[in-house]
């Protein structure tokens, strides 16, 4: 494929933008080669500054569930355009969206809307925090939760210690505060929880990881995780900004029917315009200001650009009773022929999969955590990754993010996602 103008759009993005993107994964440095611009796209394709059409498994990072420019959120948005784009005051669609939201998803009894999944999950550890009294959190390695100085922590020298920042501007004290733990292994959590009896507020995680590769949880490891935070007077908080809405209509709560005590929202609630929300009880909701002492606010928060999209979107999810079906029964078929070539070929592979979030890992053994993730061959990928977007395909360019389906994306186009497999198997 030709990438003329992308090259020369790169080239001129950085002379002006650090790294010439505005967010480190879109610049390709985990595959090398040039970041392609995107100009358009429709349904299940997206089409380059150069012509080029890819079958998109990206889709916007998941918030694309019915496809891109999808109508009934589209004409959702023109139309509330008309009226104003923002006016810093209360509007009748928030609380529409937000009846919405706590009728679809079990266990939530208030909603309060932001931004960005970053800025719901640093929202939501604040409130935990605050509604505790307690100050250390527990996250997993391998899950994001945004760039909020408390989530960017590495591990320590050993199970129990403390984390360190991994990134220049988090501050030791900071770091302090955040445990690190291994997903999927419940013993590890245990043994956190017990060296910091009474001093843990939170442990949030994603009920599904997306940020290793799609890492299912394993032997009931949500159950027990959620016995354990109880048993210890710890709020268990799920980041469903991938899998909320996504996976069930009331996302993993429903799925695995385990009760969260807040549960963090993004992607397919702002229906592709940026949106967040975070959502618990009225109990631990009420310690947010104004009605409680945790104070959090933003100045286009509920912006009605954006409850626009995300409730036309949740409507549309809502209304259609077989979407999560088509899109595992999709998944499901994407799965069995990717895997069919791969062996038919003998590449070192496994495939993790749950609803519609899929991922390739280059790993021989099974892909539990972050470490066993990190054992894939990168080259491999690298390989992968050009091959199939000069195929056509357009896969996240990181062996480290899942990949989404849409509901857009044909059986003809998962062939055709399949036949590219083949080909660029061959070069592997």
């Amino acid at each position: 494929m030709n990438y003329t103008r992308s090259s020369a759009l790169f080239a001129q993005a950085e002379k002006v933008i650090p790294g010439g993107v505005n967010s480190p994964v879109r610049a390709f440095n985990a595959v090398g080669g040039t970041p392609v611009f995107i100009k358009e796209a429709k349904g299940a394709y997206l089409i380059d500054e150069d012509n080029n059409q890819y079958i998109d498994y990206i889709n916007s990072w998941g918030p694309m569930i019915l496809g891109h420019a999808f109508q009934p959120v589209v004409d959702a948005v023109v139309e509330k355009t008309k009226k104003g784009t923002s006016f810093g005051t209360p509007t009748e669609i928030e609380t529409q969206i937000a009846e919405l939201a706590v009728a679809m998803v079990p266990n939530i009894e208030m909603i309060r809307f932001v931004n960005s999944g970053t800025e719901a999950c640093m929202s939501a550890v604040r409130l935990a925090r605050g509604f505790t009294g307690k100050d250390k959190i527990i996250k997993f390695a391998g899950c994001y939760h945004g760039h909020s100085d408390s989530f960017l922590i590495q591990a320590g020298s050993g199970a129990v210690t403390f984390g360190s920042p991994n990134s220049p501007g988090v501050t030791a004290g900071t770091a302090k505060d955040t445990l690190l733990a291994t997903y999927n292994d419940i013993a590890n959590v245990a043994q956190i929880v017990e060296a910091n009896k009474g001093e843990i507020a939170c442990v949030i995680l994603e009920p599904v990881a997306g940020n290793m590769g799609c890492i299912p949880p394993k032997n009931n490891f949500l159950q027990e995780l959620r016995k354990l935070c109880t048993a210890n007077n710890i709020l268990l908080v799920f980041d469903e900004v991938m899998t909320g809405f996504r996976l069930a209509k009331g996302g993993a709560q429903e799925l695995y029917d385990i009760k969260a005590d807040i549960v963090c929202f993004g992607k397919v609630i702002g229906g592709g315009l940026p949106v967040g929300a975070f959502a618990a009880n009225k109990e631990i909701m009420s310690y947010l200001a104004p009605l409680g002492p945790v104070y959090q606010a933003g100045t286009l928060s509920g912006n009605p650009l954006a409850m626009a999209a995300g409730l036309a979107m949740l409507q549309e999810l809502n209304g259609d009773n077989e979407i999560y079906n088509r899109l595992a029964e999709k998944t499901e078929y994407l799965h069995k022929g990717i895997a069919e070539v791969l062996i038919q070929n003998n590449i070192t592979h496994t495939i993790n999969r749950i609803g519609s979030m899929i991922s390739v890992h280059f790993a021989a053994g099974e892909v539990l955590d972050f470490k066993t993730s990190a054992e894939g061959n990168n080259e491999t990928f690298k390989k992968f990754f050009h091959g199939m977007l000069n195929e056509g395909v357009y896969i996240a360019p990181s062996a480290f993010e899942t990949w989404f389906i849409t509901d857009a994306l044909t059986y003809e186009d998962l062939d055709k996602t399949i036949g590219a497999v083949a080909a660029v198997t061959k070069t592997l």
